[in-house]
């Protein structure tokens, strides 16, 4: 009897803590069964290039290297898609798999999917059914035309079933398994645990040498990547006003910066008022592990990233997202959680921050955040 051969794609770091821990099902899996072993490839589009946001991660979470990587790198969206579906189809040509798993909602995501099936070859998309409502996001897009051809749908949380149920989706195809990145935040969290904060910071910052404030007196997290939030001046400019001269002086604000952040504070000439302000602490891009540690400890934080929510919420540190949507609402205070959304809109953001700073750290966990997702996916794609 042939093994049965498994493709999974990734392509940027949020896929990255998703397909750990279904890596190592398979790992568990092939060692309890060597009679029915589960032959995999990794596949990395390359849509993530940069050492630090990229190849480190792999490290960190003892991702195999991918057994091919399609070196695709930046470009535009329609660059970036149309490149993939070139050079992932001569891959599914050789291989031939029984099935392509394709995680998140990334451009990897969709011109892997669309490639698999024009080929006739069978896709499941775990972290199905989440849904903003927001069709400008490409995220979105992704997930809409993904979560359409996908042969099975495996959902984090229980509104992404009634999501896939609204579209037409019949149940058979919808699998509800739980949050796959929750397994690598328990997986991880005390390695995590045993970092040093103060140690994070003097490793990372982007101006070595400089000066590290205390951070016993508690501290903001914040990370901002989103074209909503960084691509106009109009925007960025008064929230860095509002992140110096209101939050900074409460408490230090740690920032680990996008690059594409980076650039555009340089463009608009705002990058010298971020490196002045002393009680904001500029880092590079940093790994899994100093991210979840920060975020441990962290009084509040500022996000505009899906993932960050997810964690914040088992985690319980108070979260103010900067979107006016959000795909996960199953993290929102509504739902139990420990997010609420506040855009990009300033007097919004003040207002939530000052009320963020009186909560208690109050973890929730949602239905099957149990961290053994990836065995539950591994298992109902078999069933298959």
């Amino acid at each position: 009897m042939l093994p049965i051969k498994i493709i999974s794609v990734v392509g940027a770091r949020p896929n990255f803590m998703k397909i750990a821990p279904f890596v190592k099902a398979i790992e568990g899996h092939n060692a309890r069964h060597p009679n029915k072993p589960v032959r995999h490839i990794l596949v990395h589009t390359g849509q993530h290039y940069d050492m630090r946001m990229s190849e480190g991660f792999f490290r960190c979470l003892s991702i195999p290297d991918p057994d091919i990587n399609l070196e695709i790198g930046s470009g535009t969206h329609a660059e970036q898609v149309g490149q993939t579906m070139i050079a992932f189809e001569k891959v599914l040509l050789q291989e031939r798999p029984d099935w392509v798993v394709v995680v998140g909602d990334v451009n990897a995501t969709l011109a892997c999917s669309v490639t698999a099936k024009k080929l006739c070859l069978k896709v499941c998309h775990i972290e199905a059914g989440l849904r903003s409502g927001d069709i400008t996001m490409p995220e979105e897009i992704n997930r809409l035309v993904t979560d359409r051809l996908s042969d099975l749908l495996l959902t984090p949380d229980r509104l992404s079933n009634e999501n896939l149920r609204r579209e037409g989706v019949p149940d058979e195809k919808i699998c509800f398994v739980g949050n796959i990145m929750i397994d690598t935040l328990e997986a991880n969290r005390e390695k995590a645990g045993n970092l040093d904060p103060a140690a994070i910071l003097r490793e990372n910052l982007l101006m070595p040498g400089a000066g590290c404030p205390a951070l016993d007196g508690g501290y903001a997290l914040l990370t901002m990547h989103r074209p909503s939030n960084v691509d106009q001046k109009e925007v960025l400019e008064p929230i860095l006003n509002f992140l110096t001269d209101e939050v900074a002086v409460r408490m230090p604000v740690i920032w680990p910066i996008h690059p594409r952040t980076r650039k555009m504070l340089q463009t608009f000439s705002l990058w010298s008022k971020a490196m002045s302000c002393s009680n904001l602490v500029l880092l590079h891009p940093i790994g899994y592990h100093e991210m979840l540690r920060l975020n441990m400890q962290a009084t509040v934080m500022l996000t505009d990233s899906g993932g960050l929510q997810e964690e914040c919420c088992v985690l319980g540190t108070p979260c103010l997202t900067l979107r006016w949507n959000t795909e996960r609402p199953v993290t929102l205070k509504e739902h139990g959680g420990a997010s609420v959304l506040v855009g990009n809109n300033v007097g919004r953001i003040r207002n939530e921050f000052l009320i963020a700073l009186e909560l208690d750290r109050t973890p929730q966990r949602p239905d099957l955040w149990d961290g053994k997702a990836a065995v539950r996916c591994l298992e109902a794609l078999l069933r298959e």
